[in-house]
């Protein structure tokens, strides 16, 4: 059986190489050498089960994110000099909190506001006082602060995200562009501001200046990955599975992997963020796909149907090795378990052993089915926090 794993384990590591999940916030020392970013000092700031993510920096020294309690998210602000100093910014009974920025020129920052009847709107929460008030009436995803009375956002229609610059002072709003992503970057050293463009079916990195309205093509995005942002004024980090890479905008025709971290825990690099001096960044990663499988296996031994088909996806498919196709969909896979819990009293299953390689779990497994022990191997795929193909292996 082990060797049979052992072949496995091979033919799953070139396949890896070519929901809303848990999520956790990195932060790291930054050193940029040769336009490439060097990161040292690794700490997991949120460290917390659930939803941590959009970090954003305060200042050099103080780092903002979104972080789960009490099944609603807020904004958490950290002293990174103090370590273990955070401090809830927001508490909003009926709504939670996401993607926070700093207000130039005030102590206070913007953030997303959803609320539980589903109104969604750009908040201002006063740092000092803990008041909160509207900024817009817009349904903004997501902005960047241009100046203190220019905002650039990204305002859901319908099922896109069309680019909005919002001018307070005159409070008026001009769009130009559809169909964009969340990610927006003033661009340093420059008067513009980087947004991503979905028109095409390879997405594009663009400028924008939001007083002439004028945009330009910057370079287009790796693998239509969703984050980007800014070393300099040249150069561009994004991340993608479990790799940074960089692209020179002066020079490059490619993306250039410089980093690539062999940690478990670190899977699906999104939400890059580095301090106004360039001497930290800040990124959020999936926990290791073991955590969700180790979930549904702790349910299935417990027999519990519903903790264990809240750990697969909707169009879960599983499969009899290679890819013989039995089941298609959660609906059918819960009437096939619900009878299978129902029916096996001493249902119980052992891990003898456990290989994970990117975003797949290979488990050993000895079953106990109405007295009879099987042995079979499972390769569990996961994908947003969820389990989405099995195929079995007997």
């Amino acid at each position: 059986m082990m060797q049979r794993l052992c072949k496995l384990l091979c033919l799953f590591a070139i396949s890896v190489m070519s929901g809303q999940a848990n999520t956790e916030v990195y932060l790291f020392d930054l050193d940029i050498a040769n336009g490439d970013p060097i990161l040292s000092n690794p700490k997991n700031i949120s460290n917390n089960e659930g939803y941590d993510n959009q970090p954003s920096f305060w200042d050099d020294d103080t780092v903002l994110f979104s972080s789960t309690r009490a099944d609603q998210t807020d904004i958490l602000r950290l002293n990174i000099s103090e370590g273990s100093s955070k401090l809830w910014v927001t508490n909003t009974p009926t709504g939670s909190e996401y993607s926070p920025l700093k207000i130039p020129g005030k102590n206070a920052i913007s953030a997303i506001r959803l609320d539980l009847d589903g109104l969604q709107r750009l908040y201002e929460y006063d740092l000092k006082t803990g008041k909160s008030a509207p900024i817009s009436d817009l349904k903004i995803g997501y902005h960047v602060w241009y100046n203190d009375h220019i905002l650039v956002s990204t305002v859901l229609v319908g099922n896109r995200m069309d680019l909005v610059v919002i001018n307070l002072k005159d409070n008026t709003n001009h769009t130009y562009q559809r169909n964009v992503g969340r990610s927006l970057h003033k661009i340093p050293g420059t008067d513009l501001i980087s947004y991503i463009s979905k028109e095409n079916n390879t997405w594009e990195i663009k400028s924008l200046n939001p007083i002439s309205g004028a945009t330009k093509k910057i370079a287009d995005t790796y693998h239509n990955e969703e984050d980007v942002c800014w070393l300099n004024t040249n150069t561009l980090v994004t991340g993608s599975g479990k790799s940074i890479l960089t692209y020179d905008v002066r020079t490059d025709v490619v993306w250039d992997p410089v980093i690539q971290f062999e940690q478990e825990e670190i899977n699906n690099i999104t939400r890059i963020a580095v301090n106004p001096s360039k001497t930290r960044l800040a990124f959020v990663a999936e926990e290791s796909p073991k955590v969700i499988v180790q979930k549904q296996l702790d349910a299935y031994n417990a027999r519990d149907i519903d903790a264990f088909m809240d750990t697969y996806a909707d169009n879960i498919k599983l499969f009899d090795f290679p890819n013989k196709l039995f089941i298609d969909g959660k609906v059918k896979m819960r009437e096939r378990y619900s009878a299978y819990f129902k029916n096996t009293p001493d249902l119980h299953c052992d891990i003898k052993n456990r290989i994970v390689i990117g975003n797949k779990v290979i488990d050993e497994e000895y079953v106990t089915n109405n007295g009879t022990k099987i042995s079979a191997v499972a390769i569990y795929e996961v994908e947003n926090g969820k389990i989405v193909k099995v195929t079995f292996i007997d």
